[in-house]
């Protein structure tokens, strides 16, 4: 058993079978990307949490993952900044919300700047 399946059984406690194997209905939901033009992205700065150092932030993309990091990865190779995509956003370092909403903007996203 791996380390944190324990975690995952889901109610079972313990089984008398010493051949039992639990299995989950694992659902790969596999979210459809919007076209750009129906995307509502929000672009703002945040400064909590880290350090002081303050990051742009896009927010609001539907679709699947795989989309989601080619976008993050096209933001900081046109900002020529690092960054991160994780939890449904795109992070970007640095205080680059004109840039990055008028990138978002040329490629056809709808970005709302915001604070």
């Amino acid at each position: 058993m791996a380390e944190n399946d324990w975690k995952s059984r889901l109610g079972v406690v313990f089984s008398t079978n010493p051949d039992f194997k639990y299995q989950t209905e694992e659902q790969e939901i596999q979210q459809e990307t919007l076209p750009p033009q129906k995307q509502r992205l929000r672009v703002f700065l945040e400064k909590k949490n880290r350090g002081g150092k303050q990051v742009t932030v896009v927010a609001g993309f539907i679709g699947s993952d795989d989309d989601l990091q080619q976008l993050g990865r096209m933001l900081k190779t046109r900002c020529g900044v690092g960054g991160a995509v994780k939890d449904g956003q795109i992070i970007v370092q640095g205080d680059l919300r004109e840039k990055v909403a008028t990138i978002l903007e040329q490629a056809g996203y709808n970005a709302k700047r915001g604070n």
